[in-house]
């Protein structure tokens, strides 16, 4: 065994990977070894190459070159049910709930579906005793008892965003990738649901992407930092936080975007206070 190798495999490992789309090159390449249990954020200005990262660890892409291994077997090339099936599962932005299925339904048909089952043999299945009690511990573990006959489309907004990561989870898989989980929360609902993410996916290695930097260093164990399609830097936070060439790309710039922001209200202020003068 080389002195690189680990004694256990990584749960998620990325290796030179690239993809082209035509003549331009989106990941030039990205390498990235997670360990089970990890909390990692992938963080990266607009068009860094975020989504097509994840696009291609969970399947929907192929790569151009480079590997992809999920606990040491290779994954590149898979189809996306193949990959849930070895123990990935993907919550995407933009909700995958039925609307018109209850809560209760929602995680039943995740469940199911995650170990092989199809949803025209529901009926079938609906008395099953240890798909039925393990639906009923997800509704417990993400504060949905109460909302347990509640059609989906008659939830909140963060109430359905918990719903979805249940869905995610509900298989069983031992990583878990969630796309901009606490997108369009108010801030009281993005404090509980980070403390929400952290219960439900104890144990398990946990990839996000999060443009919120609040959410990130209050999330994650690492950061990813992903600029022009590559890892620029992998580490904790504080290290992260405090890497020149991170402030440089991407930190700083959030910071003066904020500064502007900041700015531009604050002129508002002005402008109003001036226009109500003159009145």
């Amino acid at each position: 065994m080389s002195a690189t190798t680990p004694a256990t495999p990584y749960a998620l490992e990325l290796r030179e990977l690239r993809k082209s789309f035509g003549k331009t090159e989106i990941i030039r390449g990205a390498s990235l070894a997670v360990q089970k249990g990890e909390r990692v954020a992938i963080i990266g200005p607009n068009g860094a190459g975020k989504s097509t990262l994840f696009n291609l660890i969970s399947g929907r892409l192929t790569p151009s070159s480079g590997e992809v291994l999920l606990g040491g077997q290779r994954i590149d090339g898979s189809k996306p049910y193949e990959i849930n099936r070895l123990g990935l599962a993907r919550s995407f932005q933009v909700s995958n709930l039925f609307s018109k299925l209850s809560v209760f339904e929602n995680l039943r048909c995740g469940l199911l579906w995650s170990t092989g089952y199809r949803y025209t043999f529901l009926r079938f299945l609906a008395n099953l005793h240890d798909a039925n009690e393990r639906t009923e511990q997800l509704l417990r573990m993400l504060q949905l008892e109460k909302r347990r006959d509640d059609l989906a489309m008659n939830l909140t907004y963060a109430e359905q965003r918990a719903l979805e990561i249940g869905i995610t989870i509900a298989g069983g898989a031992d990583v878990i990738l969630l796309d901009e989980p606490t997108a369009g929360m108010s801030k009281s609902e993005t404090a509980h649901f980070i403390a929400l993410i952290k219960e439900v996916t104890r144990g398990k290695t946990l990839l996000t992407v999060e443009h919120d930097m609040g959410v990130v260093f209050g999330l994650a164990d690492k950061i990813a930092v992903v600029v022009y399609g590559q890892v620029i830097a992998f580490d904790t936070p504080e290290k992260v936080r405090a890497n020149p060439a991170v402030q440089q790309a991407y930190l700083g710039s959030v910071l003066a975007q904020n500064q502007a922001n900041a700015g531009l209200q604050a002129a508002g202020h002005q402008m109003e206070g001036a226009e109500h003068a003159a009145h």
